[in-house]
């Protein structure tokens, strides 16, 4: 039997019917991804695998340094090619990482290739017949439409012109693309970039950012920017929860020191990331998004590497700090006031698994189903244990039959058949 094949996966008669009969044709929400906006708009093509399966993929990269290759064949400047025959030599390694089961899911609904397994010996073969199939047009759109994907939900940040979403939506495309807000950025008080950021902020947003207040009103029109180009979620990427106690003066102050590039302490840069999540919490409620929290990325690990090829290169890890007492104090300060939107909680690090699928329970309100939510297992435990993790703690301290279910969570357009292994 091929390695991929119609039952991958799938252990009995029950599990066949039930995915076959139910799951496989539903239509993919993605909402949640790091595609770039742009090459949905502009229906990028791609000349071969390397570009559309190696470019960026820091998953992939991750596990390529793990087995002895040189970053020239991972961020570095080698060719395409020999890029893609590390990536094969590496892969026979790969058993039990999930790597290995997304990979060639992709090569078989991507690129119809079922009968080959990824290796040294079969680089040669993957390559050509992959190359073929992309000189054929397979595009961003094509692999979404074929994949069903109705809507998918970019990353986006508050300064964001949105120039490719409203592209993308005069093009007519079958796939709708909405941005999500993610001000990330903002919140960054304490690194040197701030400054110049928040001055960028002023100019888009058309407001002279020169006090806390401003910067409170300059987001705000920002956030109805958003709103009026059809975004109904934002995006928060946080170490732990930000639940500091704090005084409107203290935070006035510490906004005013940063604009003129002073150092923000640890603490101080706490009430002032409370501050304005607070705010964002509100503008979330008033407009009826929903907000997401992923919790407990530990990023930038390797300074020599962040220096020399950035962030978001497979440098990043679990944290472990704790998060159920921040957590519990933030979301009933919004709750105090009734400003707590629908909100979907992410965990990175597994042991919090329970904590926050009995932290959801504290603050549902009966006005929707599922109004707080545990997200799908995240990043390092987006594979088959992670998931079933996440669907037992759901499932026996939650309801299970209310949760939101899968995304991608990807900078890939073939990483739509982890919906498939999902």
């Amino acid at each position: 039997m091929k390695f991929i094949n119609d039952d991958f996966m799938l252990e009995n008669k029950q599990a066949s019917r039930l995915y076959h009969e139910y799951a496989e044709n539903q239509p993919i929400i993605d909402y949640h991804c790091h595609l770039n906006p742009e090459e949905v708009a502009s229906d990028k093509t791609w000349k071969n695998i390397s570009q559309v399966w190696l470019y960026g993929d820091h998953y992939k990269w991750r596990a390529m340094r793990s087995n002895g290759v040189d970053e020239h064949f991972c961020t570095g400047s080698a060719s395409d090619r020999d890029k893609f025959q590390k990536f094969a030599e590496t892969m026979p390694y790969l058993l039990r990482n999930p790597l290995y089961h997304w990979s060639h899911l992709e090569l078989a609904r991507s690129f119809g290739i079922d009968d080959l397994l990824l290796s040294d010996e079969t680089a040669d073969e993957i390559w050509t017949r992959t190359e073929e199939i992309l000189k054929g047009g397979l595009s961003a759109r094509s692999l979404m439409e074929k994949n069903k994907v109705l809507v998918v939900c970019t990353t986006d940040d508050p300064a964001d012109s949105l120039e490719h979403h409203i592209a993308a939506s005069k093009a007519g495309m079958k796939t709708k693309m909405l941005p999500t807000w993610r001000p990330d950025k903002v919140l960054a008080i304490e690194k040197d970039f701030w400054p110049a950021y928040i001055n960028r902020l002023s100019e888009v947003s058309g407001v002279n950012i020169g006090s806390y207040n401003d910067l409170v009103a300059a987001l705000r029109r920002r956030h109805q920017f958003f709103h009026d180009h059809g975004c109904r979620l934002s995006d928060h990427s946080l170490e732990t929860i930000y639940a500091a106690d704090f005084t409107d003066q203290e935070v006035h102050g510490i906004f005013n020191s940063a604009l003129i590039g002073k150092t923000v302490s640890e603490d101080d840069g706490l009430k002032f990331k409370t501050a304005l999540m607070l705010e964002f919490g509100r503008m979330d409620a008033e407009k009826g998004w929903t907000k997401q929290l992923h919790i407990g990325a530990l990023r930038n690990n390797n300074s020599r590497m962040f220096r020399q090829i950035g962030p978001d290169t497979g440098f990043d890890s679990i944290d472990d700090q704790p998060v159920a007492r921040p957590l519990s104090h933030f979301l009933d300060l919004l709750e105090r006031e009734n400003s707590l939107p629908k909100t979907i909680l992410y965990n990175l690090n597994p042991k919090d698994n329970e904590v926050l699928a009995t932290m959801i329970g504290n603050f549902q309100d009966g006005s929707i189903a599922g109004k707080i939510q545990l997200g799908s297992g995240w990043w390092f435990l987006d594979q088959k244990d992670g998931i079933q993790r996440q669907i037992e703690a759901l499932s026996q301290l939650g309801i299970l039959g209310r949760f939101v279910g899968m995304l991608t969570d990807s900078r890939s357009f073939l990483s739509y058949a982890r919906h498939e292994y999902f």
